[in-house]
């Protein structure tokens, strides 16, 4: 027997019929003796529905009623799978957040777990043999008694938090896709699923622009060490796909150069020109950026011939474009640039593989393969596992499938595949 967490999305609780299959997803695990805890997301539209109620009622509303209207999608969802689980004979009970509870910061609508307590879930399953049903997204804020949600994709953290407090034998995400996959498979059709990936590969590929998994939640997998599956929930109750394990580097036996290609459009360049050069111009740029919550990545700086001025360039989020420019243009004269340029057509493209530790010359390949088809690079950063390059939007399917076939990602034919084994 095994104590299991089973997380589903939005797209999969999406209508009472998707509900009844989650159901059968569950019931499957519990007639093979587990213990199991299921998380769910609201119906797929619900979170946006309520956010919109929310701006509506006032554009500058109170963050704590904020999340307390948005903290009530996971709990219909986290009922109506209850009621479902009980008309199939299956003792099932709906948890929030407050009950269990999830401990959080106090920043609403994007608070952090701080801990979760879950001897109540193990007691419940323990002497009752109860299947718990957990409102994800949520939890509770302990000075103030106040519910704090997680932010977007927040439903994968508790998942993971919950298996860490409980001590699971696995948590499995369930979502739209069967695993994760060597890129996006509507960009490039022969990716191939992944059957394993290390967390810290998976760590750079949510970071870096996959959208399998949510940052936090990998983050807390591979702090705890909990063994956790990426599957399919439209897969066949009866017969599911293993999906992709998100595990620690030693049980990966083959280790790949490069394992996936990553890439991430929410991305905008801005460049300094003629940046007074002196001790603390840095800091007097990103700092103010950082007072407002701005993330900054791929900084170059460049020094002129005469080492008096310096041009810097670095991107941001491009939602955040705009704003990190009309900060920068009010110190003007305190940074002392002569012009700001900026673009928001440019793409970041990302080659992850715990393998690069081992092997040189990995990023000069893709240097040299995308300047072969014409591609010009704009930024540069690297890391122990991964390389990213910034580069014009247009060019980013090209991009993508050249990284993709020149590190052997490509997915071999049945046929070909078939004679090589």
């Amino acid at each position: 027997m095994a104590r299991l967490v089973l997380k589903f999305g939005g797209t999969s609780v999406a209508t009472i019929d998707r509900i009844r299959n989650v159901a059968l997803h569950v019931k499957r695990e519990v007639d093979a003796g587990h213990q199991v805890a299921v998380v769910v997301s609201a119906m797929s539209g619900k979170t946006n529905e309520l956010v919109a109620w929310c701006r509506e009622a006032s554009p500058l509303h109170d963050a704590r009623e904020y999340d307390a209207v948005v903290a009530s999608g996971e709990q219909v969802t986290a009922g109506l799978l209850a009621i479902t689980l009980q008309s199939m004979g299956l003792d099932a009970r709906s948890w929030l957040g407050w009950q269990i509870p999830i401990l959080t910061d106090g920043a609403h609508g994007a608070a952090r777990i701080t801990g979760v307590d879950g001897t109540a879930l193990i007691e419940a399953f323990e002497k009752q043999g109860q299947v718990a049903v957990i409102a994800g997204f949520q939890g509770i804020h302990k000075a103030t008694g106040r519910i704090a949600t997680l932010g977007r994709g927040g439903s994968d953290t508790s998942a993971v938090a919950v298996a860490a407090a409980i001590k699971a034998d696995r948590c499995d995400i369930y979502t739209d896709v069967d695993g994760v996959y060597t890129t996006d498979p509507r960009v490039v059709p022969n990716a191939s699923r992944l059957d394993r990936v290390s967390f810290e590969e998976m760590l750079e590929m949510a970071s870096l622009g996959a959208k399998v998994l949510q940052v936090r939640s990998v983050e807390l997998a591979m702090t705890h060490n909990v063994r956790t599956f990426v599957r399919s929930s439209f897969d066949d109750p009866a017969a599911p796909r293993p999906g992709t394990l998100i595990c620690d580097e030693e049980d990966i036996l083959e280790q790949q150069v490069v394992t996936g290609i990553a890439f991430s459009r929410d991305e905008a360049q801005i460049t300094l020109r003629r940046v007074a050069d002196h001790p603390g111009i840095a800091a007097s740029i990103f700092g103010p950026l950082a007072d407002a919550n701005i993330n900054v990545d791929m900084i170059i700086q460049v020094v002129s011939d005469d080492t008096t001025t310096t041009d810097i360039t670095f991107t941001v989020p491009s939602s955040s474009y705009e704003r990190a420019r009309q900060i920068l243009e009010d110190l003007r004269e305190t940074i002392q640039f002569s012009t700001l340029q900026g673009a928001t057509d440019v793409v970041k493209i990302s080659a992850i593989g715990i393998g690069m530790r081992s092997h040189a010359g990995v990023a000069a390949r893709a240097f040299r393969a995308l300047a072969d088809k014409g591609i010009n690079i704009r930024a540069i950063t690297t890391s122990e596992i991964k390389f990213s390059v910034l580069i014009d939007a247009e060019y980013t399917e090209l991009a993508v499938r050249t990284l993709h076939s020149l590190y052997g990602l490509d997915k071999k034919p049945a046929a070909e595949a078939k004679a090589a084994s």
